[in-house]
């Protein structure tokens, strides 16, 4: 199959409605992308204070200005293995949307920071075909930026269902907001 039998493959529309600026950040070799819209803010790693009886990948919880909000070490969630923190490591307060409407913030836990940069549809590739056994749901698509891949993340997406269940059900109930719209 030729370049240009592979661009008439993929759906324009979906892809330019991928294009935006992206927040970009690094686990271990790897370089991720979210919308920087999903993005409230970045913070260096404070103490985490642990919760009992949760799944490896949720740290625990921190206090962000009186609110008490989960934190998720990407790595972890991802089945990468574990790295020492550095000055870099930081965590990055995101909005995500529930079932229902509602939304919540959470942090993730990243290795270091990139930029916040401008991608352009026709540098957003569909994600490939990893075979059936394989779940991609959580990717947007793949970026080529300055030369190098970047994988899009759908962050509502990455936060599945049953991390938000596990969540709940072990976390005060104010740490979810049932009006999305409500300024933090």
């Amino acid at each position: 199959m030729k370049t240009s039998d592979l661009e008439t493959t993929r759906e324009p529309s979906t892809l330019q409605a991928l294009e935006g600026k992206y927040f970009t950040f690094r686990l271990g070799e790897e370089s991720y992308g979210l919308p920087v819209l999903k993005v409230r803010e970045i913070i260096k790693l404070t103490p985490i204070t642990a919760v009992p009886q949760m799944p490896d990948y949720v740290k625990g919880v921190i206090n962000l200005r009186g609110k008490v909000i989960p934190v998720v070490g990407l790595r972890s969630k991802f089945g990468l293995a574990e790295a020492q923190s550095n000055e870099r490591t930081c965590i990055v307060v995101v909005q995500v949307e529930l079932a229902g409407h509602s939304t919540t913030l959470m942090g993730l836990i990243v290795d270091g920071v990139e930029e916040v940069t401008h991608i352009a549809a026709q540098d957003i590739e569909e994600t490939p075909d990893f075979g059936a056994s394989l779940d991609t749901t959580y990717l947007l698509g793949m970026a080529k930026v300055k030369g190098a891949v970047k994988a899009l993340l759908d962050i509502d997406k990455v936060m599945t269902a049953d991390t938000i269940e596990v969540l709940e059900a072990k976390t005060p109930s104010d740490w979810t907001n049932p009006n999305p719209t409500q300024e933090r």
